[in-house]
């Protein structure tokens, strides 16, 4: 997966509480097991009518917000079904971090897992961030994983927790597969140690 350190980018407001999986990518887009494509599923009860067209006012269909790669939103954000699809269709849309007062555990870990940074702040900072996104502007975040501060030119500079752990994976890459090959060495190693016994060598061939 794509590593993380820093990005500065377009931010998107999405003003919604308890914002659930299946709004973020509907069951039908669920067949796929393909990380790619996802994006033309993402919030699309929201992005278009029954018949396909076009919300015209909904924030991700408004061209001052086309390129954004933050999402900023509100509280519990990711709730609902534990489908990983959600985060894949947010990265596949090319949202690199979100921005919120609380995720969801589930989700929250398929972020971590995917290379998507979910960034809780406090509500008083979000509602700043949410506020000036709104305007409409091109305002712009940076946020800095090294640090972990998330800044804008304006002034704001916050900083936000995570787990060492986690920081780690996103700062060098590493998906479930990524962190197994960190200790191929070691795998390896045993493995010549402890030889598979002949008899189990048949059954496998």
């Amino acid at each position: 997966m794509r590593a993380f350190r820093k990005v500065t980018g377009l931010v998107a407001p999405l003003n919604k509480n308890n914002v659930d999986t299946d709004q973020i990518i509907p069951k039908q887009f669920l067949k796929s097991v393909e990380r790619k494509g996802l994006k033309a599923g993402l919030f699309y009860g929201w992005r278009f009518t029954p018949d396909g067209r076009e919300v015209a006012d909904f924030v991700l269909n408004l061209p001052q917000y086309q390129g954004a790669s933050i999402l900023v939103t509100g509280a519990n954000f990711g709730c609902g079904s534990s489908r990983e699809h959600a985060v894949w269709a947010l990265d596949d849309f090319g949202f690199r971090a979100i921005i919120a007062p609380s995720f969801a555990d589930i989700f929250r870990t398929n972020c971590f897992k995917n290379g998507l940074l979910p960034v809780v702040l406090d509500p008083q900072t979000v509602h700043r961030i949410m506020e000036r996104a709104l305007s409409g502007s091109g305002y712009r975040l940076t946020v800095d994983l090294e640090d972990q501060t998330v800044t804008d030119k304006e002034g704001l500079e916050a900083r936000f927790d995570i787990e060492p752990f986690q920081k780690r994976r996103l700062l060098e890459g590493l998906d479930d597969i990524g962190l197994t090959l960190v200790y191929s060495a070691q795998i390896e190693a045993y493995e010549r140690l402890h030889p598979v016994p002949f008899f189990m060598e048949e059954q496998t061939n």
